[in-house]
């Protein structure tokens, strides 16, 4: 009789393993699901702008900041009336020879002579936040700026939607940029970038799903688009 119910109890055992495992599978699975979608979604809505430094010397971070500044001058005038991420990659690529004449120009007006490179693609950047707006770290389409030997920090914005100047500026995201991120994003995914940031936040659910997609980007478990 003893080992009767012994043997029932390992059998129990072993079927409620077997439950904890598949839903645990069913959640994981439903999680990277969830996650991926959203890392979609939101990469698809942006378009970066990506300025990386020769070095990390002084001399050479104050440089990347004044082609930063030619950039961003130039971008403004081209991209005024833009209303899709399409539009400015499209221009990007068009003007991709302007953008290197440009900051290989400003390069020399400061008495420097470092080569300049120019990538449109798709790239991994860390978690990210415009005033009230955060991006979480993963994949975005972006124009790289590659100074030199580009082995020092490096610095971003966002060119579409226009948040470029917010670093400079206020740090306020204008309610037209606010208003195209939305238009591009579900109710949810919105909330998601625009309130973790908020230290008043009521929707603990968000900031959670917000740290949720981090942890699979940083995991690599969402990778960059082909």
């Amino acid at each position: 009789m003893k080992n009767f119910l012994k043997f029932k109890y390992i059998s129990i055992f072993k079927h409620l393993l077997v439950l904890f495992f598949l839903l645990f599978l069913l959640v994981a699975v439903s999680a990277i699901s969830y996650a991926s979608q959203v890392s979609s979604d939101i990469s698809n809505s942006i378009f970066r702008l990506h300025v990386i430094a020769n070095s990390n010397s002084i001399e050479d971070q104050n440089l990347k900041y004044l082609v930063r500044d030619s950039l961003l001058k130039y971008m403004n005038e081209l991209t005024r009336d833009i209303t899709s991420k399409e539009q400015i990659i499209n221009i990007v690529k068009e003007h991709s020879n302007d953008f290197s004449r440009i900051a290989k120009q400003t390069i020399l007006d400061n008495g420097y002579n470092y080569d300049v490179t120019i990538e449109i693609g798709n790239f991994s950047f860390p978690t990210k936040t415009y005033g009230d707006i955060s991006f979480p770290s993963g994949f975005y389409d972006a124009l790289k700026v590659k100074i030199g030997n580009a082995s020092g920090q490096n610095w971003w914005c966002v060119m579409f939607p226009p948040l470029c100047f917010v670093d400079i500026d206020s740090g306020i995201v204008s309610e037209s940029s606010k208003e195209i991120i939305q238009n591009s994003l579900s109710s949810e995914e919105y909330l998601l970038i625009s309130e973790p940031t908020n230290n008043n936040i009521a929707d603990t659910g968000l900031t959670f799903k917000f740290k949720l997609l981090e942890l699979f980007q940083n995991a690599k478990l969402l990778t960059a688009k082909n």
